[in-house]
């Protein structure tokens, strides 16, 4: 590419060189010798064009440059010298500016690259060690200073660190990283100087897999470009029919030659290649890497796109989705013992638990007498307290479970949730429920799908029936296809690939092979390493569901842009060659006319470049929204709350019902109110300045006043409530109001972030 690069240079530094030196000559009246040095200047630049005809011819190609060798040849064999030099200037000139546009197109590409790093600083002996990256081995313990890419994958053995995974992760806050978790190569330590243990090779880290996409993004040639080749055997006979019409009608050649001249090609050159690799590199800011032209095309053709269920439209593993308690024990306490315990296990179930109770600030104890029952869960000594931790089977033995177990339990079947169960001294106390769930940018992905103009959203799972159509429902997708293993997969996606263009989302190792049978092969925020990454076209490092729709988009405005500007390069040449025809434009001036398309043509396939936006309204900054979804993650503490007290005020004593309701009267009148009266005064107002009306708002607004009427009936209800107060309906009108707003706040929560997002991504730059 580079020793191409460099003789289209040679080229049009020739041909400009002629042109000049023949003006010289022309102005000082060596007309001869002035039409020799323009021949000589053009001859360069035809006998490049042939070969590079010949190379096409071979390869089974219409080029699209015949048109121009054709008017070159011409023009030198009519004696028009001064018209063929100025075309080869045109033609080699395109060249050039084709490989200026894509070498700007790239460089978002190439910054991948070039920042990847060269030397990791390796501790040894008691000193530091500058060492190639290569020789890194795992289990080196490496220093990271600030400001720093981080060489290599490892585990951070500092007490802690500040990175910044932007060019990973797309977010422009750094993040707190503490001892014991990964750190990934290719960000940048955005924090003080702090050691890390390596865990992969160079070879085999994040950026390595990183760069290798990148490369074969870079190396492939699209389909789509090919397009200007279709349009070619169009051209080239219409243009030769309209030079030989102007010609046997007029008698004159030049004619048919201006005509010619007029009609070189090079918005067909130029168009194509350019909007693809614009595309690409816009594709590669946004986290997403297509391994070549070939995806890029098809991506754009999609008619179906079909989704793995775990880790790609849920959040993969498990999650703690809810806490059920006897009466009378408290969900924190339940979750204290059970990270208490679970910290002697490595299972990842434990790991969950575990984390989610230091999330929380429990403090956990150390247990001691720790004995596991595989597959059934373990028990041992928190203090003077046996305390067990496991399975249904396992806490309750043969006993029939208490009313609130079996409640938890059927809870546990409807959300296809793993229920572990708590007991202390024998007694069972609580269950944990823990689940798959779905991404928060799932329902919007779906959403941004159909509005890209994908026809068909399918699921694709080995999960089973039941909860499979529980997610599709909910997603409201065309099809649910469960029970599947990966050679079902396989056989599924083939199918719908035969009827249809078909794009295949997945994130594991057993969707590799139904990625590779795939139109495209789409690899959610997998490692450049894996065998997903390796058996997809495209590569989504950023875990979020919407790149998917944002590829497609892409993809389609990119090609949308190319056939825009081949279609209005060849208008413009059309006009240009009836003026020629008539002999209103003459071979040099019609030259100069199809440069001036050229330069058109290459500013408008730039376009792809720029995310499709509308104009009149700035786009929302991604910080701002960042720090509106954070304030949604804080509420969603309070939420959660709110729906543990609702649940426990199902079997409730007065005493302890009055407590939970003045409690949570106090997160909706302080943390909740208060949210949605600062949304009201504050941010609306701001937000307002990235949406082309207030409409939306406006609905918003409604939620708003509903949400503070629901808290002015829970505030009313508390109000001097007592124990004697507190029958069996003031309790169920109490839980009423709670759960009306944990449910209401949600949904109106997502619904905001949704117009975040689109406040985001489709202002005006």
């Amino acid at each position: 590419m580079l020793t191409e690069r460099v003789f289209r240079r040679a080229l049009i530094a020739v041909a400009l060189a002629g042109l000049v030196l023949g003006l010289v000559a022309w102005a000082l009246g060596r007309t001869e010798l002035s039409g020799w040095i323009w021949a000589s200047g053009t001859a360069p630049v035809v006998a490049g064009l042939l070969v590079a005809m010949i190379r096409d011819f071979v390869a089974g190609r219409v080029g699209v440059d015949a048109i121009a060798f054709v008017s070159m040849f011409a023009a030198l064999m009519l004696g028009e010298n001064l018209a063929a030099i100025v075309v080869a200037v045109m033609y080699a000139g395109g060249n050039v500016l084709e490989d200026l546009a894509v070498a700007r197109a790239e460089r978002d590409l190439k910054s991948l690259v070039d920042r990847a790093p060269r030397t990791a600083h390796r501790r040894q002996d008691g000193s530091i060690a500058d060492v190639p990256i290569e020789q890194i081995a795992i289990g080196d313990t490496i220093l990271v200073r600030g400001g720093e890419v981080i060489p290599i994958d490892g585990i951070i053995a500092s007490p802690g660190a500040t990175i910044d995974e932007a060019v990973l992760t797309g977010e422009p806050i750094p993040v707190v990283r503490r001892q014991g978790e990964p750190a990934r190569s290719g960000t940048v330590n955005a924090g003080d100087t702090f050691e890390m243990r390596a865990t992969a090779t160079a070879g085999e880290s994040t950026y390595a897999g990183i760069v290798k996409l990148v490369n074969a993004a870079q190396t492939a040639k699209a389909p789509f470009i090919r397009l200007a080749d279709r349009y070619a055997l169009l051209l080239f006979p219409v243009a030769l029919l309209v030079a030989g019409g102007a010609w046997l009608m007029s008698g004159d050649p030049i004619r048919g030659l201006a005509v010619l001249v007029a009609a070189t090609p090079c918005p067909l050159i130029l168009a194509a290649p350019v909007a693809f690799i614009a595309g690409v590199a816009q594709a590669a800011g946004h986290g997403i890497l297509i391994k070549g032209g070939t995806p890029f095309e098809a991506l754009a053709r999609t008619h179906t796109v079909i989704f793995d269920k775990t880790g790609t439209l849920t959040v993969g593993g498990a999650r703690l989705v809810a806490i059920e308690s006897a009466p009378g024990v408290g969900p924190d306490e339940v979750l204290r013992l059970a990270g208490s315990i679970e910290q002697a296990s490595h299972h990842v179930v434990a790991e969950t638990i575990v984390e989610h109770a230091r999330k929380k600030g429990l403090a956990l104890a150390i247990p001691t007498e720790v004995r596991e029952t595989m597959g059934s869960g373990l028990q041992g000594r928190i203090g003077d307290q046996l305390v067990c931790v496991g399975s249904h089977q396992l806490v309750h033995g043969g006993r029939k479970p208490e009313e609130w177990a079996v409640r938890a339990l059927r809870r546990a079947a409807w959300r296809s949730a793993l229920s572990v169960f708590v007991s202390v001294d024998g007694r069972a106390i609580g269950a944990l429920l823990l689940g798959d769930e779905l991404r928060r940018e799932t329902p919007r992905a779906i959403q941004s799908l159909r509005s890209a103009g994908v026809s068909r959203i399918i699921m694709l799972t080995g999960d089973r029936a039941d909860a499979a159509e529980a997610i599709g429902a909910a997603l409201d997708l065309d099809a649910v296809l469960a029970d599947r293993v990966p050679s079902d997969k396989v056989d599924a996606v083939t199918v719908e690939q035969r009827l249809h263009p078909t794009v295949m989302v997945g994130d594991g190792i057993n969707d590799a092979p139904a990625l590779a049978a795939a139109g495209v092969g789409i690899a959610m925020g997998a490692r450049g390493a894996s065998a997903s990454s390796e058996a997809a076209d495209v590569v989504i490092l950023v875990d979020r569901l919407d790149r998917v729709s944002d590829a497609v988009s892409i993809a389609r405005r990119a090609r949308r842009i190319a056939v825009q500007s081949i279609l209005a390069g060849l208008s413009l040449s059309g006009i240009a060659m009836a003026f020629a025809a008539i002999g209103w434009l003459p071979p040099v001036a019609g030259a100069l006319a199809q440069e001036a398309i050229d330069v058109a043509v290459i500013l408008n396939a730039l376009r792809a470049l720029m995310p499709g936006r509308r104009f009149g309204h700035p786009a929302m900054p991604a910080a701002t929204v960042t720090a509106l979804l954070h304030d949604h993650e804080r509420v969603e503490a309070s939420l959660n709350r709110l729906r543990e007290i609702a649940d426990a005020l199902d079997d409730a004593e007065p005493g302890t019902a009055v407590t939970l309701i003045l409690e949570a009267n106090r997160i909706i009148e302080r943390e909740i109110v208060k949210h949605e009266k600062d949304d009201e005064t504050i941010v609306y107002p701001d937000l307002a300045r990235y949406l082309p009306d207030r409409h939306g708002l406006g609905a918003m607004g409604r939620a708003h006043r509903e949400i503070m009427h629901l808290g002015r009936l829970l505030s009313q209800l508390a109000d001097g409530l007592t124990p004697n107060d507190a029958d069996r309906y003031l309790i169920r009108d109490a839980q009423r109001v709670i759960e009306s707003v944990e449910a209401l706040v949600r949904i109106h929560n997502a619904q905001e972030e949704d117009i975040y997002e689109h406040a985001q991504r489709h202002g005006s730059p």
